[in-house]
């Protein structure tokens, strides 16, 4: 039996980052690869029969079927944006490099533009990764929480203080789920009655999971829906059951939640909670990939995701 431990994951330096990729060329060879591996075709069409334009003007490439320009940003999340792609790719780097995200006023600072330009381009790149926390069947074995998001009550001016119990007090509500293999899905939800709680579950956990939670009245509609269902009292200061049954697992995922919440970006939105929640989930999950593996991932969600400002701003 081969014993050998399995291959550290690579993980890049900033200076082994710029020495891979130390110009706007560099960038958009490594972008081509991964999205055409050797061989480019229509971002419009789809066909093969294209040519290389010279100097790339007015794109880098036409197709020969449909008449149309093209480059390696059409079709994704990269279209219509300004920012070179070798700023793109460093700015997925930053967000892979730093486990509790990075702020939009540093990622301006390095990047060299405007903070507005720099949380909309960490907006886009959150917007590649959603749903990428949900690939996959989770595992039979499972942890089930919620936790809230928002601003903490004793912070507000008494007038403004909600007193909702359960720690609600005003803040967004989010489900999440971990497996056995450190696996976690989780969500913004609307209430935390157990339809929402049970349903969310339901449709993430494999049919007959088992499903460790505390004891909140939320969960009790699981055994009725064919999961083995057991609790852990935390207010009698319990916390492990027969050695191996506890929420320890997805009570760490949202202890980091929180510390890049409160400690990072100091305010998530309710409309873009759900972009921030799947960061952290995409990024836990991704953890032993290594830096390339995570940015090549990011790389391959962008088809499809293209998203505008006013989308983001507005509604």
């Amino acid at each position: 039996m081969d014993n050998a431990a399995s291959p550290k994951p690579e993980t890049l330096s900033t200076f082994v980052f710029f020495n891979r990729f130390p110009n706007e060329e560099a960038a958009r060879l490594y972008f081509e690869k991964n999205r055409w591996g050797g061989e480019a075709y229509c971002g419009h069409c789809g066909s093969t029969n294209v040519n290389e334009c010279k100097d790339h003007k007015p794109m880098a490439f036409r197709c020969r079927d449909c008449r149309k320009h093209f480059s390696v940003r059409t079709g994704t999340v990269l279209a219509e944006s300004r920012l070179p792609l070798q700023k793109w790719l460093l700015a997925i780097f930053m967000l892979t490099s730093a486990r509790k995200g990075i702020p939009s006023t540093q990622m301006a600072r390095e990047l060299g533009v405007t903070q507005k330009s720099a949380w909309f381009l960490a907006q886009r790149i959150r917007e590649t990764w959603l749903g990428g926390s949900s690939d996959g069947d989770m595992g039979g074995n499972l942890q089930a929480d919620e936790a809230f998001i928002g601003g903490k009550e004793k912070n507000k001016h008494e007038s403004k203080r909600q007193h909702l119990g359960r720690g609600g007090v005003g803040k967004v509500a989010v489900v999440g789920i971990r497996d056995e293999n450190d696996q976690v899905r989780a969500a913004p939800i609307a209430d935390t009655t157990g339809k929402t709680l049970v349903g969310f579950i339901e449709a993430n956990a494999p049919a007959g999971a088992t499903v460790v939670t505390d004891e909140f009245a939320g969960y009790r509609g699981l055994t009725s829906k064919g999961f083995t269902h057991h609790t852990v009292n935390h207010g009698a200061g319990e916390y492990v059951r027969h050695y191996c049954l506890h929420t320890n697992g997805i009570e760490s995922f949202w202890a980091l939640l929180k510390r890049g919440h409160y400690g990072i970006y100091h305010y998530m939105s309710p409309k873009h909670l759900h972009r921030y929640v799947n960061e952290f989930s995409f990024r836990h999950n991704t953890a032993h990939a290594g830096t390339m593996a995570f940015i090549e991932g990011t790389i391959a969600r962008m088809m499809g995701k293209r998203i505008t400002y006013k989308e983001l701003t507005h509604g």
